[in-house]
C-alpha cells in the first residue's frame, strides 16, 4: 500500500504523518494520534460516538479517510477543555446536568453540541433534540443530554444557568 503525507491541525497543533489512502480517520485519531476520546461505536455513521469537528462542520469520523481531513482543522473532544484543564461549559453542563451515565455517547454528543451551539447560540429544546438527532445514547433518554446543552447555553451567553437547569 502506498502512503500518503497528511497534514492537520488537531486541537490547536499540527500534525503530519503518513497513512494509507483508506485508513479512516476514527482510526487515524485513535491509532496514530493516540486521541482515544472519539469512540468507536457502529463504524457505519449511525452512532455517532465518533462526531469530530472539522473545518466548522461536525463529521462523523468513522466516514472519513484521513486523506480527506488534510489541510483541515479538527477539534475532538481532547481539545474542548481549556490548556489549564478547566472545563469546556458543555463539559460542565454534561457533569452538572448529569448528561452521561454510561459515557461512551458522550464526547460525540459534546462535540455535536459544540457545533449546535456555534451556529444557533440560543437553541430551543426542540432545536437542541433536531440537532443531536444523529447522535444515540442508550443510556440517558435524552433528558439530561438536553438539560446539558442548555446550561452550556446559559453558560455561555452570561445567563444564568440555574434557569437552564430548571
Amino acid at each position: 500500500m502506498s502512503k500518503h503525507q497528511v497534514t492537520l491541525q488537531v486541537n490547536g497543533k499540527t500534525v503530519a504523518a503518513e497513512v494509507e489512502a483508506r485508513t479512516l480517520l476514527i482510526h487515524f485519531l485513535r491509532e496514530q494520534l493516540n486521541l482515544t476520546g472519539p469512540h468507536i461505536g457502529c463504524d457505519t455513521s449511525h452512532c455517532g460516538a465518533c462526531t469530530v469537528d472539522l473545518n466548522g462542520r461536525s463529521v462523523k469520523s468513522c466516514t472519513l479517510f484521513a486523506v480527506q481531513a488534510g489541510g483541515g482543522e479538527l477539534l475532538t473532544i481532547e481539545g474542548m477543555a481549556a490548556p489549564d484543564g478547566t472545563l469546556h461549559a458543555l463539559q460542565e453542563g454534561f457533569r452538572e446536568m448529569h448528561g452521561l451515565q454510561c459515557g461512551f455517547c458522550t464526547p460525540g454528543m459534546i462535540m455535536r453540541g459544540y457545533r449546535l451551539l456555534k451556529e444557533n447560540p440560543n437553541p430551543s429544546e426542540d432545536d437542541i433534540r433536531f440537532g443531536i438527532a444523529g447522535n444515540l445514547c442508550r443510556c440517558t433518554g435524552y433528558q439530561n443530554i438536553v438539560k446539558a446543552i442548555q446550561y452550556a447555553a446559559a453558560k455561555l451567553s452570561g445567563a444564568s444557568v440555574k434557569e437552564a437547569a430548571e
